[in-house]
């Protein structure tokens, strides 16, 4: 009697799972997707109102504001500029946006974590110093000097930073795998900096004696 239930449960299960599996379609339905804040005109899909197809235009895919640098008069030296969902409506479930940062001389952008994303960046102008840490036990510093045209991958969830150690304004183009990536900055940063600071006054001691 155990044993017919018990395969009675597994054959159910199976077939949920079975329905479950054919019912889920892992790719996109149609060629666009434009978010909208006002349903009327629109369908519910992928977690936002989606402007139905007919009705989409040039302007839900562009943006022009990059041709401006960032204002980089604050304490951390660093403007950022996103570009993503909010910005362009045509990146709904796109699966990418684009940060645009600069750095003032010696400006940095400060320990933090994207949850959702991995961000591959591109040093466009500068010198940058480019740090992460691998997760736990063993947490491993990943650092590396990158000068202009070169890109590092900062992988999803990990904490990263940048600081500009050049004399002059540097300027980078990140790509990250999301249109909304979040971000999580580290309440450790300031213990951080001020560690990499030290380490580059004594690589910069080192260099001159």
């Amino acid at each position: 009697m155990k044993k017919g239930v018990s395969f009675f449960v597994t054959v159910a299960l199976m077939a949920l799972a079975s329905s479950l599996a054919s019912a889920f379609d892992p790719s996109l339905l149609q060629d666009t997707y434009v978010a909208i804040a006002e349903p009327k005109n629109a369908v519910f899909v992928y977690g936002k109102f989606c402007k139905i197809p007919n009705l989409i235009v040039a302007k839900d895919f562009f943006d022009s504001r990059l041709d401006k640098p960032g204002n980089t008069s604050n304490p951390v030296g660093s403007a950022v500029t996103l570009i993503n969902i909010a910005q362009i409506a045509g990146l709904d479930t796109c699966g990418i946006s684009l940060v645009h940062i600069d750095y003032a001389p010696y400006g940095q952008k400060p320990p933090h974590t994207h949850p959702r994303a991995t961000e591959i960046l591109n040093v466009l102008k500068g010198t940058l110093l480019v740090d992460f840490i691998t997760s736990n036990p063993k947490n491993r510093l990943i650092s590396k000097v990158l000068y202009k045209g070169d890109v590092v991958v900062f992988p999803v969830g990990l904490i990263h930073f940048q600081f500009n150690v050049g004399h002059t304004h540097a300027v980078t183009l990140a790509t990250p795998s999301n249109k909304n990536l979040g971000v999580i900055t580290n309440s450790q940063s300031n213990v951080w900096i001020k560690s990499r600071h030290q380490t580059l006054d004594k690589e910069k001691h080192n260099k001159g004696s």
